[in-house]
């Protein structure tokens, strides 16, 4: 299945994946609010198997039936200065 991944302008190492291309439908608005403007970083093909930067394909696949998107924050939340 096709994955997207929008960063976030405001919280550093903060990404967003969703299965379609700009739907942020599924995210709650002070989720959004909260995380700013976010920009398209890229476009994969996600498996059960496929291993990401701070997870595996499963979690987010499992998330997207659950949430209808996976949050990706780092260690420590901050802002972007």
């Amino acid at each position: 299945m096709q994955c997207f991944v929008y960063r976030s302008a405001r919280h550093a190492d903060t990404y967003v994946f969703v299965p379609r291309a700009d739907d942020f439908e599924e995210l709650p608005a002070d989720l959004r609010e909260h995380l700013g403007r976010l920009d398209f970083s890229m476009e994969i093909e996600l498996t059960p198997d496929r291993q990401l930067a701070k997870t595996d394909g499963q979690n987010v696949l499992d998330s997207f039936a659950e949430r209808g998107f996976y949050l990706q924050m780092p260690d420590r939340w901050q802002p972007v200065r």
